[in-house]
Order: structure tokens, then C-alpha cells, then sequence
């Protein structure tokens, strides 16, 4: 149970506020270029944190086996979900072409 308390605290204070930064759009203008698209990798990044509380609060709750299975599946689809979004958004950055600077500019 304490492994699931730290856990669960410390994705809450380090991914979660970074996720909820990202997909309001609000990242250091320096890291903006290495992370765009910075709001759809903000949402893949809550879809991946979710799995945490998923996962934690039924066993912290002692909820019945089937319950917490339940609850480890939904997990990993939210997992695998993020993990989708994130790599979609990469691929399609990659795929953009390059901006090239104007003549005369």
C-alpha cells in the first residue's frame, strides 16, 4: 500500500502539472519548438498520467479483485491511448515540411 501512495503522489506532483501546462499551451518559449504540437502533447501526456490514479485508488480502497482488474485494463487502454496520441503527433511534426525563409524578408 505505501508504494501505491508514493506513487500516486509523485506522479501527481510532477506529471500532472506539466500535463495540465502543456495542454493549456503554456510551455518556455525555448522548449515551444521541441515540443510542438505543445497542446496534443500535453493531452497524451494526462491520458498517460490518468493510468496512475486508475491503477492506485481501487487497491488503496480495497475494492474486490474483479473491480481492480477492471480498473488495471482501463489503465493500460488509457496508456495505450496516450501513448497512440503521442506518437501521432510526432509522426505528423516529422511529415510537415520545413519552413523556408522568404526572399526579401
Amino acid at each position: 500500500m505505501t508504494w501505491q501512495w508514493i506513487g500516486l503522489t509523485f506522479f501527481s506532483l510532477t506529471v500532472l502539472p506539466a500535463g495540465l501546462a502543456m495542454a493549456a499551451g503554456r510551455v518556455p518559449e525555448r522548449l515551444r519548438r521541441r515540443l510542438a504540437p505543445v497542446r496534443t502533447r500535453g493531452w497524451a501526456l494526462l491520458l498517460i498520467y490518468a493510468t496512475a490514479p486508475v491503477n492506485a485508488i481501487p487497491r488503496l480502497l480495497g475494492a474486490s479483485p474483479d473491480i481492480t482488474l477492471a480498473c488495471t485494463a482501463a489503465g493500460g487502454a488509457l496508456a495505450v491511448a496516450g501513448c497512440l496520441v503521442l506518437g501521432v503527433a510526432t509522426l505528423l511534426r516529422q511529415r510537415r515540411p520545413a519552413a523556408t525563409p522568404r526572399e526579401g524578408s
